[in-house]
């Protein structure tokens, strides 16, 4: 959950995402096959005085392949997050250290997504936000619910535009 103290004074959050599940569908599968790998050689280690150490290397050596081929992709995938808030675009990433990237909703120009159909058939897709200034365009991959995310993404930048103008003297 993001942290509400790094929000600033009129700030709220709107929308906090995590990419798409869909990222989690390789090292899901990784992770099946590497139990059923680990079980059928269990199976295959036949009784006598070296099993109890074989089947301990071939368990450890199962849970080392868990851990790097779904744990890591898994804390990868917990730990990114995109925050909509009424005055930016917040992206944090990171298990171990963290980076982050805020985007003034004042300076985004466009917004626009895409998807394919399977994008489509699960509810995800690519989110284009084109910003004035150096930092041109960020293209967020495996957004779930894109369109929707478009849509408030958009409202919110039109929000913050009439927000500033009413704010500003002699407008």
């Amino acid at each position: 959950m993001a942290d509400e103290t790094e929000l600033a004074e009129g700030e709220r959050t709107v929308l906090l995402l995590h990419p798409h599940w869909k990222i989690l569908l390789r090292p899901t599968f990784i992770l099946l096959l590497v139990a059923v790998v680990a079980a059928v050689v269990l199976l295959m280690i036949p009784p006598g005085s070296y099993a109890g150490p074989g089947r301990i290397a071939v368990g450890a050596l199962a849970v080392v392949a868990a851990v790097a081929w779904f744990g890591v992709p898994f804390l990868r995938w917990q730990t990114t997050t995109y925050e909509l808030t009424t005055r930016r675009l917040r992206l944090r990433e990171g298990i171990l250290s963290r980076s982050g990237r805020d985007f003034p909703l004042i300076r985004i120009s466009d917004v626009s997504f895409s998807h394919g159909l399977i994008d489509r058939l699960l509810g995800c897709g690519q989110l284009v936000v084109e910003s004035a200034g150096e930092h041109g365009q960020l293209v967020l991959t495996e957004i779930p619910q894109v369109e929707q995310v478009q849509a408030t993404l958009f409202q919110l930048v039109e929000d913050e535009h009439a927000r500033l103008a009413r704010e500003e003297p002699g407008s």
